[in-house]
């Protein structure tokens, strides 16, 4: 028979052995649970950044094909003021008001600072557009390699807790909080 103190001790050091080993996997569990957190937070500002590109995409291409109606029309009635004024009988005042009227349309077309709707200020309006467009393309893209980042760590988080190996534990926690703190850059516009 076996000695019942060293069964009792053998008992013991069988349990602390397995509290350390669930203290462990606790703390893996913690870590998987914040890195989940990170990563949902990563997404809304990916979404967010996804979205703010994709309206002023839209506003852009609406801004030009508006730019492209007014150039347009300007054509026609600068074409049409050119016409008139080879008829060669330019004292004929209905005429002259008539190649005057398309001179003044086309003027206003090409520039109209009162209603903001001139070629000028639409291009003006769709350069600005074209920077936020591609500010909120590169939000987008660097929430994506954030939340790379993040789902990468998590994998490393859960294979730590399947091999016991606390290195990968640590390097999965490294990667999370470095892209937590990347993301969290991009939102604020650090970088």
């Amino acid at each position: 028979m076996t000695n019942p103190v060293e069964h009792a001790q053998e008992a013991v050091h069988h349990e602390a052995h397995q509290a350390s080993d669930n203290k462990g996997m606790k703390r893996i569990a913690v870590l998987v649970s914040c890195l989940a957190a990170i990563l949902a937070l990563i997404q809304v500002g990916e979404k967010h950044a996804q979205n703010e590109y994709l309206t002023s995409h839209i506003s852009l291409t609406n801004d030009w094909a508006f730019y492209q109606a007014k150039n347009l029309r300007s054509v026609v009635r600068g074409s049409e003021a050119a016409l008139l004024e080879t008829l060669g009988s330019t004292t004929d005042p209905t005429l002259a008001k008539k190649i005057q009227d398309a001179k003044d349309y086309v003027a206003r077309m090409r520039d109209e600072p009162a209603t903001g709707e001139g070629m000028k200020q639409i291009a003006e309006k769709a350069k600005e557009r074209t920077t936020i467009r591609d500010h909120a393309l590169h939000d987008y893209h660097a929430f994506e390699y954030a939340a790379s980042a993040v789902e990468i760590a998590i994998v490393l988080a859960s294979v730590s807790a399947l091999t016991a190996v606390p290195a990968m534990a640590i390097g999965a926690g490294t990667i999370g909080i470095g892209a937590g703190v990347f993301a969290f850059g991009v939102a604020l516009h650090l970088w």
